[in-house]
């Protein structure tokens, strides 16, 4: 594995920041209610950037899948979980992953008069690359550890640069030919940002976090099929202590651990929106056994499936994740 040289926060273009005031945070809250009118997700123009609105705390656990991304909030907090690990990000903190991972998370801080307010920002490994070879002139910065998720400060410039790119969406040639540049800026000032050497990892070959995300693509493809990890590590040229090891340290959790939260997800989603039954949406998934699959739905999602659906039903979409 390559090893990456060490340099210091000057070399690596790590700048000085300050934490965005309410005078940068109300010019990009009330953007964000104009794309985001109701409760949900709303994608924008430009692909890969959502304006995200939650309207009341959590009653209960949200669970979804992240891809790589940063989100940048302007009204409001939430938290989220990954394994027995929390990360909690607000107007002051942002929140990026970078692998995709199955989450559950929770609104913490809302109502309907104050929303909870964000952006979300998703990337590619492959510009990630470009970018860090552009910002870190002097070599890639080393990390001490390899989670695929993160929380770090947010920043004065990156509010502001968030502000100008939802600006833009109102236009659709602006959309089209200046938002890519926009967008381009708030990457490298993230690079340049105590995120940075995190984010770096993405798209560069060799570093545990790409292989990582190498076998989740994989199992997020395979999900419903058997596995075994001698077989995903043999696919990124690791033995398999190793792998085990690396994954977990990514992902909190191990291969079969992270497959299963992968199949729980899918059937709930069927059963949701397919009206698939228990016994199908379990086979659907790779489920041999029944009473398994009802058993492990339940230790995730808190109730058994059909009941757990009606419910979500019941909330109108309300505990989709927003992100």
């Amino acid at each position: 594995m390559t090893m990456l040289p060490q340099t210091t926060p000057a070399e690596a273009g790590v700048t000085p920041h300050s934490l965005p005031t309410a005078h940068d945070l109300l010019p990009l809250a009330h953007l964000i209610e104009r794309y985001a009118p109701y409760h949900g997700s709303h994608p924008l123009r430009l692909p890969g950037v959502f304006a995200v609105r939650g309207n009341t705390t959590s009653t209960q656990m949200v669970h979804g899948v992240y891809r790589p991304s940063v989100c940048i909030v302007a009204q409001g907090a939430k938290r989220v979980f990954l394994g027995s690990e929390v990360f909690d990000y607000d107007e002051r903190k942002m929140l990026m992953f970078s692998v995709e991972l199955p989450v559950a998370s929770e609104i913490v801080r809302a109502s309907p008069s104050t929303p909870f307010l964000c952006v979300k920002i998703e990337f590619e490994a492959q510009h990630i690359a470009e970018l860090s070879h552009r910002v870190f002139t002097y070599g890639l910065p080393g990390v001490r550890e390899n989670r695929g998720v993160g929380v770090g400060d947010a920043t004065t410039e990156i509010v502001n640069a968030a502000t100008r790119l939802l600006r833009l969406m109102g236009d659709e040639r602006d959309a089209e030919l200046l938002a890519p540049l926009v967008l381009e800026e708030i990457l490298i000032r993230l690079l340049r940002s105590p995120l940075g050497p995190r984010m770096a990892q993405i798209g560069q070959e060799d570093t545990c976090v790409q292989r990582v995300a190498k076998a989740v693509d994989w199992v997020r493809a395979h999900f419903d099929q058997p596995m075994t990890v001698e077989a995903l590590a043999e696919l990124v040229h690791m033995s398999p202590s190793a792998f085990h090891g690396h994954f977990k340290a990514v992902t909190n959790m191990s291969p079969l651990q992270f497959q299963k939260a992968l199949r729980l997800r899918e059937a709930r989603r069927l059963m949701l929106t397919s009206n698939m039954d228990v016994s199908s949406a379990g086979r659907q998934v790779g489920y041999v056994s029944a009473s398994q699959f009802i058993r492990e739905y339940g230790r995730l999602f808190g109730n058994a499936p059909a009941r757990d659906v009606a419910f979500l039903r019941q909330q109108g979409g309300m505990l989709t994740d927003l992100n």
